[in-house]
């Protein structure tokens, strides 16, 4: 199996200057790529330009330029080349299977954050220093970079990169691991329900709750926008070191919500995987669920040009919690987690799992006449929504379990 490892660099004063030069240097190279292939399209009869006849280029693009191209990594120019190229590959799949295309666009240097090293040893060597008590990376064309390496690095090293964000810099390691020993059994089986009151509810009636890191954070969020929001455009053009500091300070305020919301996914999923065997959850299609409502015209022909309400305002404070909880985030840290220590996690169809009664089987809409409360119509069974729920999801992840074995 593989797994990744992102440790803190800790450059000094003129490394750091060479990192930023590698990254625009590798943004230059990603941009002239992207033009080549529009200019092809556009200009020679809808010519397609492959990454193979931009890869045989690379000899003679590091000979013209050096100084800029010349200096670093050949095999970190390919990987460059390569994204480019899934790029392309990912918006011809789109436009085939009739989603929203988004063509690949230029990157400015502020938004090219990553250069990757296809292989540790080809331009890169990741612990290039082993007798020296401090661990070092290091880079062609930069040197050696020391790095808080704070957990030990299990299996070989496949692929490196160097990431970007805001003031600091990473490395990021993929490590090829033979598979960890499961965890000791403990029989215990759970279901659990995604929720915005509740992050989570499971199936032994216990709830997890909503931290909302970015709605806690969004009063110092909205005066450091407005702090940005003062600088006239002409000020922005100049670059001022103030008009810096105002984007740092918002980007560094949403990278804080963004690592508070990975650390409590991470300890929620770490919980649940340690004290159960078998998870199940609903198979949430997050990304259909935060589209904003369609505008619908009002069909009265007296008033041609005109929308009725459909609720586009609540949609999105509804859509704002949800990407708030990160509920995908979340899934993808409990599939991980489970395949390492051999759990199982099965997701299931989440329709009428609060609706239906666990004790009679009664489904119906008015057997949740609020949000939290549900009572059946059927039976009179009465319980908490989302354990409900939950129970139902573990019901569902159980009988696809068992089909699945038989």
């Amino acid at each position: 199996m593989i797994r990744a490892y992102k440790f803190l660099m800790r450059p000094t004063v003129g490394q750091t200057q060479a990192l930023a030069e590698m990254l625009r240097d590798h943004c230059s190279l990603y941009n002239g790529a992207l033009q080549e292939r529009r200019d092809a399209y556009q200009h020679a009869s809808k010519t397609s330009v492959k990454y193979g006849m931009q890869s045989a280029q690379l000899k003679e693009i590091r000979a013209f330029d050096p100084e800029r191209q010349g200096r670093w990594s050949f095999s970190s120019q390919q990987a460059t080349l390569r994204r480019l190229d899934k790029a392309f590959a990912a918006f011809f799949r789109r436009v085939k299977s009739g989603e929203t295309p988004g063509y690949p666009r230029f990157r400015g240097v502020n938004w090219f954050d990553t250069v990757d090293f296809p292989k540790d040893g080809d331009g890169c060597r990741w612990d290039s220093t082993p007798h020296d008590p401090v661990t070092r990376v290091r880079f062609q064309g930069i040197g050696h970079v020391k790095v808080n390496r704070h957990r030990a690095v299990v299996g070989k090293v496949k692929t490196v990169s160097v990431k970007r964000e805001g003031r600091k810099w990473f490395v990021v390691l993929t490590a090829e691991q033979s598979r960890p020993e499961p965890l000791p059994a403990t029989r215990a089986v759970v279901g659990i329900d995604m929720g915005i009151a509740n992050f989570l509810a499971d199936s032994g009636g216990e709830f997890v709750p909503n931290p909302r890191h970015a709605r806690k954070a969004a009063a110092k969020l909205q005066a450091a926008q407005r702090a940005l929001a003062r600088f006239p455009r002409v000020h922005r053009d100049k670059r001022t070191g103030n008009h810096q500091r105002a984007v740092q300070r918002v980007a560094d305020l949403h990278r804080k919500v963004r690592r508070q919301r990975l650390d409590h996914a991470h300890k929620t999923a770490l919980t649940l995987v340690r004290e159960h065997d078998f998870i199940a959850h609903e198979d949430l299609k997050i990304r259909n669920m935060v589209k904003a409502p369609a505008p619908k015209p009002d069909p009265d022909p007296d008033q041609p040009g005109t929308f009725p309400r459909n609720g586009a305002a609540a949609k999105a404070g509804l859509n704002k919690s949800i990407n708030d909880a990160g509920w995908g985030v979340f899934l993808t840290i409990l599939r991980a987690k489970a395949e390492s220590a051999g759990r199982e996690v099965i997701a299931v169809d989440p329709r009428n799992t609060s609706r239906r009664c666990p004790a009679c089987g009664h489904t119906a809409k008015e057997n949740r006449p609020t949000q939290e409360r549900f009572h059946c119509r059927s039976c009179g069974h009465t319980a908490h929504a989302d354990t409900v729920g939950a129970t139902n999801v573990l019901r569902a992840g159980l009988v696809r379990r068992d089909a699945r074995k038989g």
